[in-house]
């Protein structure tokens, strides 16, 4: 880690000597000799980075190393800042500055630094740290080898041993008769695969099968008990929008009888997963009938066993047991060995030998056994399988003889961290900001750990070709083969969305960066927690702090003065609940005044409005900054000065118009510029923003013209407000960036918008991966070819001309396909899927509640894997067409009568149309009339609202500010414009 806090300073200070080289005048050679003796340091730190875990002298070494290059940061960018603000009065006026002040005292700051680095480095013979030298080069070779070989069998939660006796027990404690318990307890260590096994129970047929009704809640340490109580009832009882609203109503007395009367009169199944102590389990007791003959039950996964025994002395516990040594030896080899055989019997025979022995060490723990094989997988050599077995055997060994069987497995997480390159272990730190059991979108990620300055196109390790965001998404792929990161979704070409990181490992994350001083972590609440008083407490903040979390739980007035961080810090994110409404919003105003050398800060969901001061212009060495969902009453026109600004998140609401803050931000990358409510950013000159790759923007903020000039613009989204003026000409003018075009997102609200501008739009964009279309009429092209990339196409609330379905089905590529609401021209009653239609669909989202009956040929979607039918609640019978379909391993249906639904379920005369489907699962089923949901008009209408409300628009959820206008209905059954206007609701 001190290797790339060096790294980090060394690039600040060249970036500083080019731009500012004119006012170096005096202090040029003291700049030019730190640079120089960084460099010559450079060499001893990746020896000294791997000792210093069990040598304290080297650790003190490493830390005054970071806390000096630290230091010339400091200095460097404070004094870039003050230069910055002078030459807002004109060259010639900062020149003045310059003969006012003694540039001998930044000089003599400067050179104090440089002689500390120097006489640590002259040190290293006394602390025998050695030159890496010629190490470096075998590093490179090593990893170009790892790159060019990707031969790791693993797929997180796939590789699967030792489960099938665990599973058959739990479901006979679950669902038959006199063998029931209300509580189903999984109890042991994090890493002994509690989850993993609660899921396969959850999804298991004959549990699906017997209850009417599921909910999954994820407890963690710090449970709010409202918010557990809300989302089980959510789920349990499907509520529409209005019930919805009355459950939000509720006191907490209200709420809890509500759900333990569900409970009591239905047959629900009830995951608790990760309850951490019996103060928990007490405080969500209230809503669940433990006492009373009820059909329900809980399962119930903790660490601690006493929480099982506390939560149901009649209950089941069961307690997984470590994998025994042939179970231990197939998760292994599956992991480690798969493939060598083929290359090379004898080196694999002697791996074979080695494996088994540091199977040895892991206890049977399959968190253990997955990490160790994901560092063994990446290692080619005899001598690097035994250089890690001295490692494991040195680092696991620690864990025997304590009462805590295989504490010692914690080991093989810091093995696998060490064995990380210098250049991933900031990436992997920068997971310990997020609050615990966070899903981590990956693109946000990327965008961060540029902004920090983790990943940058000089590196050796970048391929001039590839953009950083590209080198963002390697490395981090890099960190899931490793074991290190779990992933949690994917996109239609494989890519992941969103990631997790396992609680193990999250807890060695929190104490690397607690060693490394690399971030601290507030928050309002203080439970027990092994780290709390180390890395998560609200007590004051000591040391040097460069990165600060801030995990804010209530709605409290704040939670850390600026008095009490350090001026120096770097990075600032506030992690937030969604209606946060901070008593004042001072705190909030004085981030900008106070941290002028923040790189990156985000804060959101700031639901008080604020008005942000004329300083945040001199935050000058900004890179990130996101006030997603914020009420912001306007941008200053000062924000123009944040010329290094790459991320500029402000889907926001606005108050007022912003002046163009964006013409001058020549590095930004993104762009999410999207008002929400009855307004308008007001008119932005983007043309000059030529590193763009993200634009998402409302048609009345900017010049279409603008478009010409973003040739690095791959991901464009549009809200289409008021009718484009000359289309036919801009397109044609901006057409190379349109072709360039990777994602297209359009949602139309004008209402007087000719939707044949759509088309258009779409049609200039053929090389698009993706697209999504909503509240439009479509027509595409009829040539399948036209769209030879497209994999992802998502259509809600759409109006199709002709006969669109015969188009997208021929689409050559298509893998994934979201159809929602869509309404047909020529009033057809029947959805048909053509013989050879869908060649490579993958996944189908349906629900037309227009229609009454859907066709699917023989033939048609050969490579279907899931399917999903939701809320087509006039469709009687599933086709019998998905018989045919081979690969479907997934059917989920939502939002259907149950007496349909029975007809798929294993006895039902339809059973055979899907038998060959490994998961069917059903959900918010009913049984009479009064419980169908809202067909055609009414729920196309529920539809528009809950899109306006909740449904993922460009990523991210819009939140209710305003009333929903209501739709009027036209005569021939299509919903008419609403009465009040749209452009209120997005």
């Amino acid at each position: 880690m001190a290797e790339v806090v060096v790294s980090s300073v060394m690039k600040t200070l060249g970036e500083f000597t080019i731009q500012e080289a004119k006012f170096l005048y005096g202090i040029g050679d003291q700049v030019k000799l730190a640079q120089r003796e960084l460099r010559l340091m450079q060499g001893f730190l990746k020896d000294a980075d791997v000792r210093q875990r069990n040598e304290q002298i080297v650790r003190i070494w490493v830390a005054e190393i970071r806390d000096a290059a630290y230091d010339l940061e400091d200095v460097i960018e404070t004094f870039a800042l003050k230069v910055a603000c002078k030459r807002r009065g004109g060259i010639r006026y900062v020149l003045r500055w310059f003969a006012c002040i003694d540039l001998h005292n930044i000089g003599s700051e400067i050179e104090r630094i440089t002689t500390k680095v120097s006489n640590l480095r002259l040190g290293m013979q006394t602390y025998n740290v050695r030159e890496s030298g010629s190490d470096a080069t075998s590093l490179e070779v090593y990893e170009t080898q790892q790159q060019l070989r990707r031969t790791y069998s693993h797929v997180i939660g796939r590789d699967v041993v030792g489960l099938e006796d665990n599973v058959k027990e739990l479901i006979v404690y679950l669902v038959n008769g006199e063998n029931c318990h209300r509580v189903v307890s999984i109890w042991g260590m994090g890493g002994l695969g509690k989850t993993t096994l609660a899921k396969q129970v959850y999804h298991h047929r004959e549990v699906r099968s017997h209850f009417d009704c599921f909910a999954w809640m994820c407890i963690s340490q710090r449970c709010k008990v409202r918010e557990v109580w809300e989302g089980i009832l959510v789920k349990l009882v499907s509520p529409t929008n209005e019930q919805r609203a009355e459950i939000s109503n509720m006191k907490d007395d209200e709420i809890a009888k509500k759900l333990y009367l569900v409970q009591k009169e239905g047959r629900c199944l009830v995951v608790l997963d990760d309850v951490w102590s019996i103060r928990t389990f007490d405080s969500l007791k209230a809503a669940f009938p433990l006492n009373e003959e009820s059909e329900s039950r809980i399962l119930l996964t903790t660490r601690n066993r006493e929480v099982g025994l506390h939560s149901d002395r009649n209950g089941f516990l069961h307690q997984p047991q470590p994998l025994n040594d042939d179970e231990s030896w197939e998760l292994f080899e599956k992991m480690a060995l798969t493939g060598r055989e083929r290359i090379n019997s004898e080196i694999c025979s002697k791996m074979k030998g080695l494996g088994k022995r540091m199977l040895q060490h892991c206890g049977g723990l399959p968190l253990a056994i997955t990490v160790l094989a994901g560092i063994l997988a990446r290692k080619d050599t005899i001598n690097e399988w035994e250089t890690v077995l001295r490692n494991v055997h040195v680092f696991i060994r620690r864990g025997k003889g304590d009462e805590k069987d295989y504490e010692g497995a914690s080991w093989v997480l810091e093995l696998s961290y060490d064995d990380l390159p210098y250049y991933l272990k900031p990436c992997f730190l920068y997971f310990g900001n997020y609050p615990e059991d966070s899903q981590i979108y990956v693109k946000t990620l990327a965008q961060l750990w540029i902004a920090e300055g983790f990943i940058s196109l000089g590196s050796q390790r970048v391929d001039l070709a590839e953009t950083m965001e590209d080198v963002a998404y390697r490395w981090l792929n890099e960190l899931v083969e490793r074991c290190l990161v779990q992933v949690d979704k994917r996109g239609s070409i494989r890519k992941i969305k969103s990631c997790r990181l396992h609680d193990l490992v999250r807890d060695m994350c929190l104490l690397k960066a607690r060693d490394e001083n690399f971030l601290q972590i507030v928050h309002s609440d203080n439970p027990m927690h092994p780290f709390s008083s180390a890395m998560e407490t609200k007590a004051k903040l000591t040391g040097k702090v460069r990165r600060l979390a801030i995990h804010v739980e209530e709605n409290v007035d704040k939670l850390v003065s600026t008095d009490e961080i350090d001026d120096c810090i770097r990075s600032l994110l506030y992690f937030n609940p969604v209606d946060w409404q901070p008593k004042s919003t001072k705190l909030i105003r004085s981030l900008f005044k106070d941290f002028k050398l923040l790189r990156v800060l985000k804060i959101e969901w700031m639901r008080r409005e604020v008005e942000l001061p004329n300083e945040i212009g001199n935050m000058i060495h900004l890179r990130y900054l996101s006030l997603r969902y914020s009420k912001i009453k306007r941008l200053p026109s000062s924000v123009a000065k944040l010329t290094y600004l790459q991320t500029l998140n402000c889907f926001s609401v606005f108050s007022s118009e912003s002046p163009n803050v964006v013409g001058k931000m020549k590095q930004l990358r993104h762009l999410y510029f999207f008002p929400t409510l009855n307004c308008t950013i007001g008119k932005q000159k983007i043309s000059s923003l030529g590193n763009l790759q993200t634009l998402h923007i409302s048609s009345d903020d900017f010049d279409w013209s603008d478009l010409t000039e973003l040739t690095n613009l791959r991901k464009l989204g549009i809200m289409l407000s008021s009718p484009l003026k000359n289309m036919e000409e801009t397109l044609k003018s901006a057409c190379s960036t349109l072709n360039r075009i990777q994602s297209l997102t359009l949602v139309r609200i004008g209402l007087g918008i000719d939707c044949t501008e759509v088309t258009q739009i779409v049609s200039s964009c053929h090389h698009i991966y993706k697209l999504r279309v909503i509240r439009s009429i479509l027509e595409l092209p009829k040539d399948p070819q036209y769209y030879p990339n497209l994999t992802k196409l998502t259509l809600r609330f759409c109006d199709f001309k002709d006969n669109q379905m015969a188009v997208i089905e021929k689409l050559p590529n298509l893998t994934k396909f979201s159809f929602h609401d869509v309404i047909f021209e020529e009033n057809r009653k029947t959805l048909v899927c053509s013989k050879g239609g869908f060649p490579r669909l993958q996944v189908l989202s349906v629900g037309m509640s227009n229609l009454d009956d859907w066709k699917v040929e023989e033939g048609a979607m050969p490579n279907l894997c899931e399917l999903s039918i939701y809320y087509w609640t006039r469709l009687r019978r599933v086709p019998e067409g998905l018989r045919y379909i081979t690969t479907l391993t997934e059917l989920n249906v939502t939002g259907m009568r149950r007496t349909d639904c029975s007809r798929l379920q294993e006895g039902g005369e339809d059973f055979y149309k899907v038998q060959h489907v490994s998961s069917l699962t059903f959900e918010k089923m009913y049984d009479c009339e009064e419980d169908i949901p809202a067909p055609n008009m009414d729920r196309m209408e529920r539809n528009l609202e809950d899109m306006v409300k909740r449904v993922h628009i460009y990523g991210y959820e819009v939140f209710p500010l305003v009333e929903v206008p209501k739709f009027e209905k036209k005569k021939n059954g299509k919903p008419g414009e609403a009465t009040g206007c749209f452009e209120d609701l997005c």
